[in-house]
């Protein structure tokens, strides 16, 4: 397994996301972390498993919410640069540093 750092976009995005999702139902936004939490224990477990979408950025989609991790395989390390509402224009991840 592979550790995994956090781009400081991406821990702005899962920090609004949710902050919106409590505010829908209480308890929400908690289920939305542990989803995430799942996804990225993942990508942990087998970062080449999931598809390249730009480079060498490969995306993980989420269950239950509408949103992928994108992240980059680095030699020590996974960089989640982008925990991202499908919705959104792929151009906003797309210039974060490697």
């Amino acid at each position: 397994m592979l550790p995994i750092r956090l781009h400081p976009a991406a821990v702005q995005e899962l920090t609004e996301a949710w902050s919106w999702y409590e505010t829908k139902r209480e308890g929400l936004g908690d289920e939305f972390r542990a989803c995430v939490d799942a996804g990225m224990a993942e990508i942990s477990r087998s970062p080449l498993g999931y598809a390249r979408v730009r480079g060498e950025a490969r995306r993980k989609v989420l269950r239950r919410f509408p949103y992928v991790l994108i992240y980059f395989v680095k030699t020590a390390h996974l960089e989640v640069i982008a925990v991202f509402h499908t919705s959104r224009d792929p151009a906003d991840w797309q210039e974060r540093d490697r």
